[in-house]
């Protein structure tokens, strides 16, 4: 069975930077693109950014656009978020999520995507 599997969340102050990774295990997941959500407590899970599998289309949500990086290193079959100039509206768990939509138009829809990670905590916080 496919799994994602998320690192690289933890505590950090406002202003600051944090790179998650995603990848899969068990399995290379060829050909699927990539989408990060978040979903704070009480709040519902929301669209953060997404790229393609070749790596050539993003897309992101207004809030985040101007300070998050979405990648990709398909040798690694990794999947990475650069988060900076973090706030605390940022904290969340963060989760990955694995689609064979290539289509951005279809990137902020969590129904499209077939596989997830169980997420990673972002905690910004002076």
């Amino acid at each position: 069975q496919v799994q994602l599997e998320e690192s690289g969340g933890g505590l950090v102050q406002p202003g600051g930077s944090l790179r998650l990774s995603c990848r899969p295990s068990g399995h290379t997941l060829t050909g699927y693109s990539t989408g990060w959500f978040r979903q704070a407590p009480g709040k519902e899970r929301e669209f953060v950014a997404y790229i393609n599998w070749a790596g050539y289309g993003t897309y992101y949500a207004d809030s985040v656009k101007a300070r998050f990086r979405i990648s990709r290193d398909s040798a690694k079959s990794t999947a990475y978020l650069q988060m900076n100039n973090l706030k605390p509206e940022d904290t969340a768990v963060y989760r990955c999520a694995a689609t064979l939509s290539s289509n951005t138009a279809y990137a902020t829809d969590p129904s499209n995507y077939n596989y997830w990670g169980q997420g990673t905590q972002v905690t910004v916080s002076s």
